[in-house]
């Protein structure tokens, strides 16, 4: 196909769900298909490398605006609007369709929030807005005067090339940033109400952030010996430690649409989670997952204890994590939804 498109999202080394979610995108079909270009405008460093990198990520997009058919831009919380507005007026002034993905995990910092203008310039200048969740697109129609504009694609499960024949470990993993919004000390906490009843088990935490924090609390809980914390993983590490445990848990107070689910729903674990963000769409307690609602510690320890003993529904649940991942969030089911909104924008 003749022309490209621009895809301004941070930078492929960047940790985050937004990477990860491009990462996944970059692998399939659509990518190839319309000469799609990643063009990173944000790095994990310094103040200053911040710059520098953002600055030579705007050379870099420049440059490759010939033949350039449409800009994708990615973003989410008030900084990378900032960022990302600079390039949506440069599309407009050479008269390219834009499509902003917005990435949020919170109203009250972006739409709600004290840069709700810009968010609204943003939305209202683009030719698309994708959203992560029905959630979302209500959210979003407040501020739009155009809210048809608006869809809803999910972020995809990533594919997992390869089973293992590991064993199963008695482990619960967490995996994702360890501070207040990804719930982290509430999962410590309710295991610490049933711990003395399993104490082969273990929770595996993978992810940075508080983690200093959270030792000093499993000490405090009496729970130190149960809990592992490996810092942030990728590649063969992620693999190992997803094909070899039980049971996922994340007790986030906020999300958009999170990976870290995804992620567990691609490797077939059953799932423990709460109602937020992008996740009430397809949420069904007792039937894909166990839910509960953020900060309900003892619901959390109920669930947990449950899924501990129960082998019949740890089975059931990690089935449906498998057909959720091959059929509503499959990367080809994805992949053909940007395809029909990159054609329909042309």
């Amino acid at each position: 196909m003749k022309g490209k498109v621009l895809v301004v999202a941070p930078d492929r080394k960047t940790r985050g769900g937004i990477t990860s979610v491009i990462n996944s995108h970059e692998n399939s079909v659509f990518w190839e298909k319309w000469n799609c270009v990643w063009i990173g405008t944000y790095v994990d460093r310094n103040a200053l490398f911040k710059i520098i990198f953002f600055l030579q990520g705007l050379i870099v997009f420049l440059v490759q605006l010939p033949g350039t058919k449409i800009v994708h831009i990615h973003f989410s919380e008030p900084t990378s609007a900032i960022r990302k507005y600079i390039f949506l007026l440069i599309s407009k002034l050479f008269n390219l369709p834009v499509i902003v993905h917005f990435h949020s995990f919170s109203a009250k910092t972006t739409i709600s929030g004290k840069k709700k203008d810009l968010y609204k310039k943003i939305f209202n200048k683009a030719d698309a807005i994708i959203v992560l969740s029905n959630y979302w697109k209500k959210q979003v129609e407040q501020i739009v005067i155009k809210p048809g504009k608006i869809k809803v694609i999910y972020n995809p499960c990533p594919e997992v090339k390869q089973k293992s024949d590991l064993l199963k470990q008695k482990t619960i993993l967490f995996a994702g940033t360890l501070n207040e919004r990804k719930g982290y000390s509430d999962l410590l906490r309710a295991f610490s109400k049933i711990a003395a009843q399993f104490p082969e088990w273990k929770i595996v935490f993978a992810g940075n952030g508080e983690i200093e924090l959270a030792i000093k609390l499993s000490i405090s809980l009496n729970i130190s010996n149960n809990v592992i914390f490996k810092g942030w993983i990728s590649g063969m590490e992620k693999e190992k430690l997803f094909n070899t445990s039980t049971i996922f848990c994340l007790p986030s107070y906020a999300e958009g649409f999170p990976m870290a689910v995804l992620d567990a729903w691609a490797y077939g674990l059953p799932v423990i989670t709460t109602p937020v963000g992008g996740l009430p769409d397809v949420l069904i307690h007792g039937k894909n997952a166990l839910v509960f609602q953020p900060g309900d510690i003892d619901m959390l320890a109920e669930n947990l204890k449950e899924l501990m003993t129960n082998v019949n529904l740890r089975e059931r649940l990690a089935d449906a994590s498998l057909m959720l991942s091959s059929n509503l969030f499959n990367i080809k089911t994805i992949s053909s939804q940007f395809d029909e909104l990159y054609t329909s924008i042309l």
